[in-house]
């Protein structure tokens, strides 16, 4: 097989995004735009852009001609063009252009300005399913007014409504503490208490949870519902302590929880994306991608999809965008990764140390096939199904309302 015809096959391939977040809802123009191609909070220093970087090339290369640009046009000019199209036609261009065929959808950061479930449905003409944050649960949960006693019975059920049609729960605890928590579920009478110092705290304006007592809790409460399990690892954003982020620091917790047959999936990884590989490799119920660091490491990207296909089973490997904001971060995750894939996977068959039938099969395995089977997509779109019934959510149904959380998008 060419390098050619296994691009092709890749191109064909519609995705499963297993981890993403919404399009923004309204356009963005100068200092914003440059803004949504950063993980850091600040401005780029004087005289310099966010553009200038591998994901500001990619961007300039790969993203024009979908507006309707050459390759390489300067940023000016595809800011005019953006202007003149709309942030609806942009954005439902490069969504629709990705190929990408499902979006988990992440809804748990600012979702008052970016597309929600149905909205992002529309737009890509994709089917959307929802990954509930437990973080943002928690902070509803105690916004409603509930006292420290009430709080764990009010936590669980609250998650039990949302979680009937989800396809998967999420954690920031990375970002909140870091990943070197206490592997062990808290006490009933250490969560009441934990809970009563936290919500004391939210009286003088203390919203956001970071109590490691609860955000245990939060796990395990997690756990004991039996969905997917994602979490934040490795870079991102600067709230989090990159060190205390390697997924390494989460072994005892695996280890308690593979009895429970849950599945854990490690988001992102980079730079641990070895170390998370290594752990999908010795843990049955462990899995991981490389979102985010795609899109960030452009060009570069083949090297990394390469160093992810080293130990972890091919069976493990998913594929995330990781994408809030700039449409353009939606359809580079899925260009960067289907070139890279195609890149790394075209020189082994090409050398005879892989078969052509082996590299399209793994594609579609990382690509699609292992999103649906993990996540049990094939009863997502079995309308009215719901969790007490199976693990799987009905088909572009809309979120309900989402607190904001204004840090920790991962």
């Amino acid at each position: 097989m060419s390098a050619d015809a296994l691009r092709a096959s890749l191109d064909a391939l519609p995705l499963v995004d297993h981890h993403v977040h919404g399009a923004m809802t309204s356009d963005v123009d100068g200092a914003s735009f440059d803004a949504g191609f950063s993980e850091s909070r600040w401005a780029a220093p004087a005289g310099t852009t966010h553009l200038d970087s591998q994901v500001g090339i990619a961007l300039r290369r790969w993203c024009a001609p979908v507006l309707d640009l050459p390759p390489h046009v300067d940023a000016g000019a595809y800011l005019r063009r953006r202007r003149e199209l709309g942030a609806q036609e942009v954005t439902q261009r490069l969504l629709r252009a990705s190929g990408v065929g499902w979006f988990l959808l992440d809804t748990g950061y600012r979702a008052a300005q970016t597309l929600g479930p149905a909205e992002m449905a529309a737009a890509s003409g994709a089917i959307v399913a929802e990954v509930v944050r437990l973080e943002s649960i928690a902070e509803e949960v105690a916004a409603s007014g509930v006292s420290a006693a009430q709080f764990a019975d009010r936590l669980a059920s609250t998650l039990d409504q949302r979680a009937r049609r989800a396809v998967g729960l999420k954690s920031v605890v990375a970002y909140r503490y870091g990943l070197d928590f206490d592997p062990e579920p808290p006490s009933v009478a250490e969560v009441r208490a934990a809970a009563g110092r936290w919500l004391g705290r939210r009286e003088t304006g203390e919203e956001r949870l970071t109590d490691p007592v609860l955000l245990r809790h939060l796990l395990w409460v997690g756990v004991e519902r039996g969905l997917p399990l994602q979490f934040h690892t490795g870079y991102g954003d600067p709230d989090l302590t990159l060190h205390r982020c390697d997924p390494s620091l989460m072994t005892d917790f695996l280890r308690r929880v593979q009895e429970r047959q849950v599945p854990v999936m490690l988001l992102h990884c980079y730079p641990y994306h070895r170390t998370a590989g290594y752990l999908a490799h010795v843990f049955p119920h462990v899995y991981l991608d490389i979102g985010l660091a795609v899109n960030y490491t452009g060009a570069r990207a083949r090297a990394l999809v390469a160093e992810s296909l080293e130990v972890a089973p091919f069976g493990k490997l998913l594929f995330s965008s990781d994408a809030w904001g700039p449409a353009e971060l939606h359809y580079l995750g899925a260009l960067l990764w289907r070139r890279a894939m195609a890149s790394v996977l075209g020189e082994w068959v090409q050398s005879g140390e892989w078969s052509s039938a082996d590299a399209i099969r793994v594609a579609q395995l990382v690509g699609a096939d292992n999103a649906k089977r993990v996540y049990r997509l094939g009863l997502f779109v079995s309308e009215g199904l719901n969790r007490t019934e199976s693990r799987g959510a009905v088909g572009r149904v809309a979120a309900g309302d989402e607190p904001d959380d204004e840090t920790d998008r991962e």
